[in-house]
């Protein structure tokens, strides 16, 4: 059963501004002296009470009412919903995105980059009680978000990401280090990268097995992920004839990848389609699932708007029946 709850219980002492008013109403309707003065009132002793005086009292008590609602509206009720058990992983995961030109190869659909975002974000809907940051990388790295738990930002940034907007090339200890530098001072109790390239590390200063010693310094995992098809893909080249396709040779330097992931205790896995790099972020998911706490939340839903309708209601019902049924004829 629901608790109800007042966010500002404080607000209930406005309601006994009703105690002077009921003392003024009775003390007035006490002293109230007739509109009409009559010698005798004997021919009107037979006559029936009319309802409408039975009832004149009724405007006042709806317009307490109306004022008791709209009290209890400003208070704020809210439904406490029974608690709900929740467990939280404490993992802090940060992604590491190549986003170098070779990134638009179309051997994945529609092209490598698209389908890693799109699975990424996947992973990232399905990790609720983690903090998930992102690092993308080219010839230079920079962090696109920081560890979060707000993940429809981080999903909102993973859209904005698109090949080109850092100069070209792979460097892979780059976009390592930079997602190790975002994760060091993390006190999670597991702490993740998930580094995803489709090439060779061919720019940048920091060498990816430094980077890697780094992590594992920091006591970071590192998940490393090849993505590309056994041999040829097709690449689209700006051609005078407009863009078209032609097959290029599908180079990912996976010893080092493979040595990023021993030394850090991680795992290294190769995608070559859209269903493999699915099938990738699945197990990194069931890998990662070391539950440390549990932690109780309450589901609060506002109630005011019953209430603030309702004074609404019986204020219009009170200026209705006061100008109709019981209006006064000076």
């Amino acid at each position: 059963m629901d608790k109800i709850i007042f966010a500002n219980p404080e607000y209930f002492y406005i309601a006994l501004v009703l105690v002077p008013m009921i003392v003024w109403y009775i003390f007035k309707n006490r002293t109230a002296s007739a509109g009409i003065k009559l010698s005798s009132i004997k021919g009107f002793q037979q006559t029936k009470t009319s309802y409408k005086v039975i009832m004149r009292h009724s405007l006042f008590v709806l317009r307490c009412l109306a004022i008791l609602s709209l009290v209890v509206a400003i208070a704020r009720p809210q439904s406490d919903d029974s608690w709900d058990e929740k467990s939280t992983e404490g993992i802090d995961i940060m992604l590491a995105l190549d986003i170098s030109s070779s990134m638009l190869a179309q051997d994945f659909q529609p092209n490598r980059i698209e389908a890693a975002k799109d699975i990424a974000v996947r992973f990232i809907s399905g990790r609720e009680e983690d903090r998930i940051g992102l690092a993308i990388f080219a010839a230079e790295s920079f962090t696109q978000c920081p560890l979060t738990d707000d993940h429809a930002t981080l999903i909102n940034l993973f859209q904005e990401i698109e090949s080109g907007i850092l100069e070209d090339g792979t460097a892979i200890g780059m976009g390592l280090s930079t997602a190790v530098n975002r994760l060091k001072e993390s006190k999670a109790k597991s702490k993740v990268i998930i580094l995803l390239t489709d090439g060779e590390n061919n720019r940048g200063a920091i060498d990816p097995l430094t980077a890697a010693e780094i992590a594992k310094t920091f006591g970071i995992r590192v998940y490393t992920i090849g993505v590309g098809t056994i041999g040829q893909a097709p690449y689209p080249f700006q051609t005078p004839f407009g863009i078209q396709l032609q097959p290029v040779e599908v180079k990912i330097d996976e010893p080092t990848l493979k040595q990023i992931s021993e030394i850090t205790d991680g795992a290294y896995f190769r995608a070559t389609d859209n269903n493999k790099l699915i099938e990738v972020y699945k197990e990194i998911d069931k890998l990662e699932k070391t539950k440390i706490d549990v932690k109780h939340f309450s589901k609060v839903d506002e109630r005011y708007l019953p209430f603030a309708l309702l004074a609404g209601i019986i204020l219009l019902l009170e200026i209705l029946l006061r100008h109709t049924i019981f209006r006064r004829i000076p």
